[in-house]
């Protein structure tokens, strides 16, 4: 059997613990940068409207499906900084179980001062994201929860 993924409390310590080695935001931000720049590619195909993140100034897309019981992300934007935005939510949340990600603490965003370093416009984009991944998760939660009744039901006819 595979070694369970960090879990996502311990992914959004480990990126605190990252953010404390920078003194200044002008690091921190160079770091953010980097975090979307290591994203795997993101398919065109898969840059659709369901996948966009609306309420975003900038394009963004974050595709999740699920893998047996886990969420798994890909994503992408236009500009630097929200793709590394992006980037840091899939670090955390990716091939996590959909119930974990839609009741996710993210405090970790708070915790590293992301918030009072961006802009409101920013901000307000980070929310969307956050709250369209939650949604996501939830459907994809409640599709699995959907099949396992129905297989309980199958199996007891």
């Amino acid at each position: 059997m595979a070694d369970t993924p960090p879990t996502i409390d311990e992914r959004a310590h480990a990126i605190v613990d990252d953010f404390s080695l920078f003194d200044d935001w002008m690091g921190r931000y160079e770091y953010l940068i980097e975090i979307g720049q290591k994203l795997p590619p993101m398919d065109d195909a898969l840059k659709t409207d369901a996948t966009r993140i609306h309420g975003c100034q900038s394009k963004v897309w974050i595709h999740t499906e699920r893998d047996q019981h886990r969420m798994r992300m890909q994503g992408d934007s236009d500009a630097m900084i929200t793709k590394g935005l992006a980037g840091l939510l899939i670090r955390v949340l990716d091939d996590q179980p959909p119930e974990a990600v839609r009741e996710a603490n993210l405090s970790f965003i708070d915790d590293i001062g992301m918030r009072e370093h961006l802009s409101s416009t920013r901000n307000n984009g980070l929310h969307s994201m956050i709250e369209q991944i939650r949604t996501r998760a939830a459907r994809l939660a409640e599709s699995a929860e959907a099949e396992s009744d129905s297989a309980v039901s199958s199996s007891n006819a």
